[in-house]
C-alpha cells in the first residue's frame, strides 16, 4: 500500500498570492510570481512548479489532474510534475493542463491547453483556442482564430 504524504504549498519570497485565490496540494510558487484573486492552481496528481515572474490572472485555472483512465490509487501511475518556466502569463479565464511550459508564453483569455501539450518558449495561445492533441508547440508560435491556426512570429 502506498504511503500518503503530506501536501504543501511553498511560496518564494517576493511572490504575491492573493488570499482569494485557491491553491491546493503540492505547489511551489517562484519569486516575483503574482497570483490574482479567484485564480485556481490545483495539483491533484503531482506537484506543480510555477517558476519565476509568472502572472496568473483572475479565474485562470492551472491543474495537474489524474488522467481519465487512472485514479489516485493506481499502482503504476507515476505522473511527472507540471513545470512552468519564467515570465509566463495566464490570462483571465484560461485553462491549462500543459505538461510542460517554457519561458515567455501567453495563454490568452478563455484558451484551453490540454494535458498532452508542451509549450516551448515565446508562444501565444490565442483567446478561445483549444489545444487538445499531443503536440510540442515550437518556439515563437502564435495559435489564433476559430480554427486554431499556427503562425511563426519573427
Amino acid at each position: 500500500m502506498a504511503e500518503k504524504t503530506q501536501k504543501s504549498v511553498k511560496i518564494a519570497p517576493g511572490a504575491v498570492v492573493c488570499v482569494e485565490s485557491e491553491i491546493r496540494e503540492d505547489i511551489i510558487i517562484g519569486p516575483r510570481t503574482v497570483i490574482h484573486p479567484k485564480a485556481r492552481i490545483i495539483a491533484e496528481a503531482r506537484t506543480i512548479v510555477i517558476g519565476e515572474s509568472n502572472l496568473t490572472e483572475e479565474q485562470a485555472l492551472i491543474i495537474k489532474a489524474h488522467p481519465d483512465n487512472m485514479t489516485p490509487d493506481t499502482e503504476d501511475a507515476e505522473p511527472k510534475p507540471m513545470i512552468t518556466g519564467t515570465n509566463n502569463v495566464f490570462e483571465v479565464g484560461c485553462y491549462s493542463q500543459a505538461m510542460k511550459m517554457g519561458d515567455n508564453n501567453v495563454i490568452e483569455s478563455k484558451a484551453y491547453v490540454g494535458r498532452n501539450v508542451i509549450l516551448t518558449s515565446g508562444c501565444i495561445t490565442g483567446a478561445c483556442c483549444n489545444l487538445t492533441t499531443f503536440e510540442v508547440i515550437p518556439q515563437n508560435m502564435v495559435i489564433y482564430g476559430a480554427d486554431c491556426l499556427c503562425w511563426a512570429q519573427t
